[in-house]
């Protein structure tokens, strides 16, 4: 948006366009601080909040100028910016590449899981790594199931956007071949080009894509389970030697129980402690480890799955700029938001405790995504009943999703 301020001599014109929709009360002009035309106090002559704004923005569109309803305390304010949200043309070929290297960084990725769940992976580094590449097309199982679910979740936000005519970047996905990482991908980021027109429509594009993903998810996590298989877990390890155990959410727990019948990694005792408070204990801790108990092996379509439903919840942690914190926003507000946030932070540095990589996320929270929110061109108009209930959902399949512990070690 340009910040051009002009300070017209009259507003006879403005005054008359926003006084078809907004019984106007008082009139201030703007100031080159503040960085605004002419501001309105008082109340829409309508409750279609969303309609006033649609066909005020329309009229105003020529003239070159922006409507911003905004809330006042018990008041409403209808606030004339200069200049009209615009956005620059992104470059596909550049979208096109790091797709197409993330392809290839998750191919590799999955030749490599394959070659490590088939058991005919070597213990030296630079022979497996070769393997990878001789092996590459056989990754590609994990690479259709992995870039399935982070296609769906990045194009439902695409498509909601382009759906409400907001312009958004194709995504952008992130290449990271293993051994870096053990997904071949940090996933994708898709940019917001302008700001959301209201609540609705923000909501609309924030739930779209965490829940298009896991709706995508579901299936190919169960597809994954029962591809794979349960084994013993070793009682004692080598020196030197361990093992790494995903963690576990509400629904990977659910989904496995449907798939084999039973909780895993099934301890081999209780250790007298009730299942229960076992369970809570060992989702929330990662601790005790259940040596000498057994656990699904994940064949490389189960560990898509499970990473896809870990991206869901990362970014449906319900802070600023995420999935999850434009959720929040749209039910609470601004302020209510802000005041949420450090009890998340928090919970963040405590989960910490038993996995590390949570201090990142809380300083990437805090530092950079986690204190601005995406504020809308229109803040008047209310969530309808169906958004409502839509972005509870979206706050439900977070519960469902989120892993406290996502990574052990056991040594």
């Amino acid at each position: 948006m340009e910040n051009i301020i002009s300070t017209p001599s009259s507003t006879t014109t403005y005054d008359t366009l926003v006084g078809r929709y907004f019984s106007i009360e008082s009139v201030n002009l703007g100031d080159p601080k503040r960085g605004y035309i002419v501001s309105y106090t008082g109340h829409l002559y309508s409750d279609d909040s969303q309609a006033a704004y649609d066909a005020l923005a329309a009229q105003l569109k020529p003239l070159g100028v922006t409507p911003l309803f905004r809330k006042e305390g018990e008041k409403q304010a209808v606030i004339l910016v200069t200049g009209r949200p615009e956005s620059r043309p992104g470059n596909p070929l550049v979208n096109l590449v790091l797709l197409g290297a993330t392809l290839l960084s998750v191919l590799y990725t999955g030749s490599i899981l394959d070659l490590m769940y088939r058991n005919v992976a070597s213990e030296d580094l630079t022979t497996l790594l070769m393997a990878g590449l001789v092996n590459i097309l056989h990754g590609w199982p994990f690479a259709a199931s992995l870039l399935g679910i982070l296609l769906a979740h990045e194009f439902g936000h695409y498509l909601a956007g382009r759906a409400h005519g907001t312009n958004l970047s194709l995504p952008y996905f992130i290449p990271l071949p293993f051994p870096v990482s053990e997904f071949g991908t940090m996933g994708a980021v898709i940019n917001m080009k302008e700001p959301p027109k209201n609540r609705r429509v923000l909501l609309d594009i924030g739930a779209a894509g965490p829940l298009a993903g896991f709706i995508v998810a579901i299936p190919i996590l169960l597809l994954g389970l029962i591809l794979s298989k349960v084994e013993p877990l070793p009682s004692t390890f080598v020196p030197g030697t361990g093992m790494q155990m995903e963690g576990n959410s509400i629904i990977y727990l659910l989904a496995k129980y449907v798939v084999f019948g039973q909780l895993l990694p099934a301890p081999a005792s209780y250790g007298g402690v009730s299942p229960v408070l076992y369970w809570l204990r060992y989702i929330f801790t990662g601790h005790p480890f259940p040596l000498g108990g057994h656990d699904v092996l994940l064949h490389p379509v189960a560990w898509a799955a499970w990473a896809g439903l870990l991206v869901t919840a990362l970014n449906l942690i319900p802070a600023g700029q995420l999935d999850g914190g434009h959720m929040l926003y749209v039910l609470f507000g601004a302020k209510k938001a802000r005041r949420i946030l450090p009890f998340i932070l928090v919970a963040l540095v405590i989960l910490g405790f038993a996995w590390q990589g949570w201090w990142l996320w809380a300083a990437l929270i805090f530092f950079l995504v986690g204190r601005s929110y995406a504020e809308p061109l229109d803040q008047i108009t209310e969530l309808d009943p169906p958004r409502k209930a839509l972005a509870v959902a979206a706050l439900i399949v977070f519960l469902l999703v989120f892993t406290p512990v996502p990574l052990t070690i056991i040594y």
